[in-house]
């Protein structure tokens, strides 16, 4: 099925992070309510896809981090700092990030691989992985699925899916808005 490939890519292939995956979902779930598409196979395919997805992202941040501690890795690239702080923040915040993230583009593709790189453990971020490919799925596909019969739906799907990646990438535009313009603070 193309939409589990395109979904897999996406999150699965660090350097795949631009695809649309929610303004698709969406799409398919309103095929889904069309007729077009069998709702519960389309599903099916699509959290597979997004926890598989993440699983092999989560894999190639491991065999990176294992190879940067092995000490035969390329070590310029990595900022030992920026890796300490990393994994403290995977410590504190790291399964709500891996649930929230999926709902961010961009965002979406690189949490996993940060993750491992921030050492998160594997039994964790599995948990959260499913948790948050179950949510992402049923919130974008379903919710195509609810508004697919809608007669101005149809009539704007254009409008309707712009609206879907604007609200997609609020939240990360909101968080760099805030970092660029916030003030500085003295204390530091």
């Amino acid at each position: 099925m193309i939409i589990f490939a395109f979904i897999f890519v996406e999150t699965g292939v660090v350097v795949l992070p631009f695809l649309p995956g929610d303004s698709l979902l969406f799409v398919a779930g309103t095929l889904a309510a069309g007729g077009a598409l069998h709702l519960a196979l389309l599903l099916a395919a699509v959290v597979a896809a997004a926890i598989g997805g993440d699983m092999a992202n989560f894999a190639m941040g491991t065999m990176l981090r294992k190879h940067l501690a092995g000490g035969t890795g390329e070590r310029r690239f990595i900022n030992q700092d920026h890796l300490t702080r990393t994994q403290k923040f995977f410590q504190r915040r790291g399964p709500r990030t891996i649930i929230l993230a999926r709902f961010v583009p961009v965002v979406r593709t690189f949490a996993p691989f940060v993750a491992a790189l921030g050492n998160m453990h594997f039994g964790r971020f599995i948990t959260y992985n499913v948790c948050g490919g179950i949510l992402w799925a049923v919130l974008l596909v379903g919710g195509g699925y609810e508004l697919g019969n809608v007669a101005w739906i149809h009539a704007h799907l254009s409008a309707v899916l712009l609206g879907v990646v604007v609200l997609s990438i609020l939240p990360g535009l909101i968080s760099w808005a805030r970092q660029r313009f916030a003030k500085p603070n003295p204390t530091r």
